[in-house]
């Protein structure tokens, strides 16, 4: 079998009994960090958007949306599965809180888990389903991500090579069998977006990384399938990525490969390491804020292209150097309170922003490249020095964003802190910790849908 056919078979046959106990526990950290990060998405103006007109569009009592507004607090609606998975992937990314998967250069769980979600919701599954869909979601991710971008010259955003994952994911919860999982794959690469993602990190909108159009499209070519519709053989048929496709369900990349980001770093990655390094130097030297004349940073081209003016959208916030730096410095987290509309009207926050001066340089672009190929030296890295009124310099050395794989350091404690800090946003605080209880044995649910209702 070459590894279109293989992954078709991963995908009918994988069960969450059978899968390695690193495995299991990393789906379960990758859904709560999911679930977190829809929760507080809720709370951006493109989830309610999303939420609105996904019932519109997609009427139909299969699914759940969640949908936050000012007076009500977080409540629900209902769509069809495909509009569910569209609401809820925008809400997944709105704050750019969500993972990053090795290989495929971008976030695959907020795209997979609202996919899984409604899926899982509509066919009636228990919890330990819908934890071997995600799995099976990361490990195509993975796979088609890597090939996708080798057979592309244009860097193309997660939701390309992530409507291909999303169908997997769906094509599993619906009983696919692997001649129509095979077709599941084909349709979905081939309705796939050509998602331009540097033009969007130059002027950034509500399209970002395509998140919730390809969770749509998983949901709607695992439908088709199903019913019969065929699609063309995917990437994963072509000779040259045989070498990358041929271990799937033996050797899970998800487990070293899927990498979260830190509580309090809600922006792009890209911007991770500068706002790291100016962190330190403010902790290590005491330097107030107020006294800051200049903040440059060195970084990597990618580094170097994100938005460079004052944001006046929560989208161009997050994909800025300069504002989450600032609203680091100033408040000590980058998450919704400083990220979302409401906040971007404060002048001291655009005072520090405009101080900021981002330098590619050749040195970290090199270690940038290296990280992508995998080698061991490479780094997402910038070096930061800070300026202050009266003439001292500061200067951070090269300074890590955080994002590595393997990633060391995270444990359930630590992924428990992120979810009640994301979740306190639109939750009460008591309602956390039994929420928390559930989601760490949640292959013990035996009715998605039960789980759902409970969360409102």
């Amino acid at each position: 079998m070459n590894g279109h056919q293989l992954a078709a078979q991963f995908i009918a046959t994988t069960r969450w009994e059978n899968l390695p106990q690193a495995v299991q526990r990393k789906a379960r950290m990758c859904l709560v960090d999911s679930l977190g990060a829809m929760l507080a998405g809720t709370l951006a103006r493109v989830s309610a958007i999303s939420a609105d007109y996904a019932v519109e569009t997609w009427p139909g009592d299969q699914a759940t949306v969640f949908r936050h507004e000012a007076g009500r607090g977080l409540h629900t609606l209902r769509s069809n599965a495909a509009g569910a998975a569209f609401a809820n992937g925008n809400s997944t990314n709105a704050i750019d809180v969500d993972d990053s998967a090795r290989y495929a250069f971008g976030h695959a769980g907020a795209q997979l888990f609202p996919t899984v979600l409604a899926v899982a919701e509509w066919q009636e599954r228990p919890g330990a389903d819908l934890l071997a869909a995600l799995v099976v979601g990361y490990e195509v991710a993975h796979r088609v991500g890597r090939c996708w971008h080798a057979s592309r010259d244009e860097y193309q955003a997660c939701g390309s090579w992530g409507s291909v994952a999303c169908a997997a994911a769906a094509s599993h919860l619906m009983r696919l069998s692997p001649a129509q999982a095979e077709h599941t794959l084909g349709i979905a690469e081939y309705h796939a977006g050509n998602l331009p993602m540097m033009r969007d990190v130059a002027s950034p909108a509500m399209v970002k990384h395509g998140i919730g159009w390809a969770a749509m499209s998983g949901v709607l070519a695992a439908g088709l399938a199903a019913r019969g519709y065929t699609g063309i053989p995917s990437l994963l048929a072509r000779d040259e990525y045989q070498d990358w496709a041929a271990d799937i369900g033996e050797n899970y990349l998800m487990v070293e490969g899927v990498a979260w980001k830190a509580a309090r770093y809600a922006c792009c990655g890209w911007a991770h390491a500068g706002v790291e390094g100016a962190r330190r130097l403010l902790l290590t030297n005491a330097i107030n804020p107020d006294d800051i004349a200049e903040i440059v940073v060195e970084g990597s081209h990618s580094t170097a292209a994100l938005f460079a003016g004052l944001p006046t959208t929560t989208e161009q916030a997050q994909f800025s150097q300069g504002w989450p730096l600032a609203a680091m410095l100033v408040d000590g987290e980058v998450g919704p309170a400083q990220m979302l509309e409401a906040r971007l009207g404060d002048a001291r926050l655009q005072n520090l922003c405009q101080k900021v001066r981002v330098v590619e340089s050749p040195e970290i672009e090199r270690l940038y490249q290296l990280f992508e190929q995998g080698d061991s030296e490479g780094r997402f890295a910038s070096k930061v020095t800070v300026t202050l009124q009266d003439g001292r310099t500061f200067a951070s050395g090269l300074v890590d964003g955080g994002l590595r794989f393997p990633q060391a350091g995270w444990d359930e404690a630590k992924m428990s802190d992120k979810f009640r800090w994301l979740a306190n946003f639109v939750l009460e605080p008591d309602r956390v910790p039994p929420l928390l209880d559930k989601l760490w044995q949640f292959e013990q649910e035996p009715d998605v849908r039960a789980f759902v209702r409970a969360l409102i």
